[in-house]
């Protein structure tokens, strides 16, 4: 475990600039962080994407209390349609020049729902607006100074062998579908890399931490949520000590790019000593070696090409072209 000094400490040595994207920012742990960085990072220029107009009102509010130097713009938009993500994208370029770091957090648990372009909900917040909100700005990302990054929250460290026949997340138990999903999005990061090797990637597994996202999982998936809380509430993460170490993973120099020199940099998902992707679990801890081991055979397999494969024909299909 990484002590929480050490994060707090990190945290404290922030650069006084730095420009951010909040994808799923309006509660849960993306919103944890958001205030974090709000709160270490002297001049700030942020914006933050969410559903609820309510919820941004009054997060713009907070923030500009908080911090008022910073610079704040709340988005609001369904990010689960590929043609809103652009959209956005394309206002966040026309804004700014560089970028240095995207933050995603956006999910759901309603496993049923399907969006207006034909995608399951779950596996479009989960990989395919991720991806596709990666590709769209790495141009702005790769012309940053540092930090420059790309940060994932779902189930990093938790990755599993590839059974399902396509990336859709659809009728898998709850064991397969954290496995599943936590390769297929570490996988998809690897292929980003590939193409900005001045930027680095983090996907990282929360823990237990209380965000409401139970809510849209039905009565069955918030009732077991509650008993959960019962029965992990001595293990759960608090929400200031969870936007700590999500801001470190974010900023920190134990996670740089290939071509960067790093601060004691970590192990990659390659096995590799700062090799630009890191799976990282809720101590801030990397992947140990069954999560490399499960990697390495994915790869081995071709999963890496077949999950961006996969995800660029959707993207060619919904919307013409791979990226902006």
């Amino acid at each position: 475990m990484v002590d929480l000094s050490v994060v707090e400490a990190s945290n404290d040595r922030l650069p006084a600039h730095i420009t951010a994207v909040f994808v799923g920012a309006t509660s849960g742990i993306g919103l944890y962080t958001l205030r974090a960085l709000v709160r270490h990072c002297t001049h700030p220029t942020i914006y933050f994407i969410g559903r609820s107009h309510d919820a941004g009102t009054r997060i713009l509010s907070e923030l500009r209390s908080t911090n008022p130097t910073g610079k704040y713009t709340f988005l609001p938009s369904d990010v689960s349609l590929l043609k809103n993500v652009d959209a956005l994208c394309e206002t966040i370029k026309q804004a700014e020049r560089h970028l240095n770091l995207l933050f995603q957090s956006q999910g759901t648990m309603d496993s049923s729902a399907t969006t207006q372009e034909g995608l399951p909900a779950m596996a479009s917040l989960a990989l395919h607006s991720r991806t596709r909100f990666t590709l769209n700005l790495l141009p702005l990302l790769r012309a940053a100074p540092s930090p420059r990054r790309v940060v994932s929250v779902l189930t990093g460290t938790k990755e599993a062998p590839i059974t399902a026949p396509d990336v859709y997340l659809r009728g898998l138990g709850m064991a397969k579908l954290r496995g599943e999903s936590a390769s297929m999005v570490t996988l998809s990061l690897e292929e980003a890399a590939r193409r900005a090797p001045e930027v680095s990637f983090v996907h990282t597994f929360p823990g237990p931490v209380s965000t409401g996202i139970a809510r849209e999982g039905g009565r069955m998936m918030l009732g077991l949520t509650k008993v959960m809380q019962v029965l992990l509430w001595p293990f759960y993460v608090s929400e200031g000590e969870t936007g700590e170490r999500h801001l470190f993973a974010a900023t920190s120099a134990r996670f740089p790019a290939q071509s960067e020199e790093g601060e004691d940099p970590a192990v990659g998902t390659d096995g590799r000593v700062g090799s630009g992707v890191y799976t990282v679990d809720e101590k801030s801890e990397v992947g140990g070696v069954g999560v490399l081991g499960t990697l390495r055979r994915s790869r081995d397999e071709g999963k890496g090409e077949w999950v961006w494969g996969e995800l660029r024909k959707d993207f060619v299909r919904i919307t013409g072209q791979e990226c902006l």
